[in-house]
């Protein structure tokens, strides 16, 4: 993400009601009053929806020293170390600084941290997160710890892109996913959960379902990017866009956000065109297409303007396919 959106999603406190979490809060609660908590739990939860929040929430109701039945109580000061990142028990492991990557020393340093004794007499628990970034060579070393795991060792692997492990991990762990929550529903929640003036649903549809990532954002700027955006489309459409130009400059910054405000205005265009007979919708198929293979740029040094130049083409071409209404 950008600078105009959160650049690392702050923890929501351990008393926040998440509602599309609860189903997965009510098992691992379960879990650990009828001691089924397993040693490797994945939680697969779309990022920005709150899965490593899940983590040290489950953490917290582990270490929480008058935790009640359900629920850690968020005030005591185990439960304020677990957030804090200062309880001497819970390891974590990301990538480092500039880094992309977990890398194999990493995962050795936390392997000889699990296999000593706690220092509160208790369990360990390791917050592996976001668990895909581990390389080749890290998950491999992850795996042999989670064939031989350390006494009453808990770890929490934490991923929205599941595919990018390798499935020997993945099949060495007990899977938490939920189904993905409809915008509305986030907005709701949005609401309720920071300020109603704001415009919560159009910062979803440049974000996409992230509601943790929302909160942090500059969402003056998000809707701001999001109109301008829409107005260029709706030119391109008439045929009176410059691709070129547009491209360059929206190539400079913020590719992946402008992305998601062509994906929607898209998918709405093409809806709109086949129920009203305005025009023929295979031209902005094309566009689509052409949408979801700029997107496997975004991480790469491949030309963003270029990428959008022809994505703007084919809108543009699709001006001379429309019937008048």
């Amino acid at each position: 993400m950008s600078d105009i959106a959160a650049k690392r999603s702050v923890l929501p406190p351990l008393d926040a009601q998440l509602p599309w979490l609860l189903p997965l809060q009510t098992a691992l609660t379960e879990a650990v009053r009828s001691d089924r908590l397993g040693h490797a739990l994945l939680i697969q939860v779309a990022p920005g929806l709150g899965g490593e929040w899940l983590a040290y929430w489950l953490a917290a109701r582990l270490f929480c020293t008058v935790s009640a039945e359900r629920r850690p109580c968020g005030d005591c000061v185990a439960c304020h170390r677990v957030l804090a990142g200062e309880q001497p028990d819970l390891l974590r492991l990301q990538p480092i600084e500039e880094s992309k990557e977990i890398r194999i020393d990493q995962v050795r340093e936390l392997a000889a941290e699990l296999a000593l004794t706690s220092h509160g007499g208790g369990r360990k628990v390791a917050i592996v997160s976001p668990a895909d970034k581990l390389n080749r060579n890290a998950a491999n070393a992850l795996l042999k710890t989670l064939e031989e795991p350390s006494g009453s060792a808990l770890l929490i692997l934490v991923t929205g892109e599941p595919s990018h492990l390798p499935i020997t991990v993945i099949s060495r762990c007990t899977r938490l996913t939920i189904p993905l929550p409809r915008n509305p529903q986030l907005a709701e929640w949005l609401r309720a959960a920071g300020d109603r003036g704001i415009d919560w649903d159009s910062v979803l549809s440049v974000l996409g379902p992230r509601p943790i990532d929302a909160l942090q954002a500059d969402t003056g700027a998000l809707i701001d990017l999001r109109r301008e955006t829409l107005n260029a489309l709706e030119q391109a459409l008439r045929g009176a866009l410059d691709p070129v130009e547009t491209a360059e400059f929206w190539g400079k910054e913020d590719y992946a956000l402008r992305l998601a405000c062509i994906e929607t205005w898209l998918v709405e265009r093409v809806r709109h065109w086949a129920a009203s007979g305005q025009g023929a919708a295979e031209p902005l198929f094309a566009a689509l297409e052409d949408l979801r293979e700029a997107r496997q740029w975004t991480d790469t040094p491949v030309s963003k303007p270029l990428a959008l130049e022809r994505l703007l083409w084919r809108i543009n071409a699709a001006a001379t396919t429309r019937r008048p209404a």
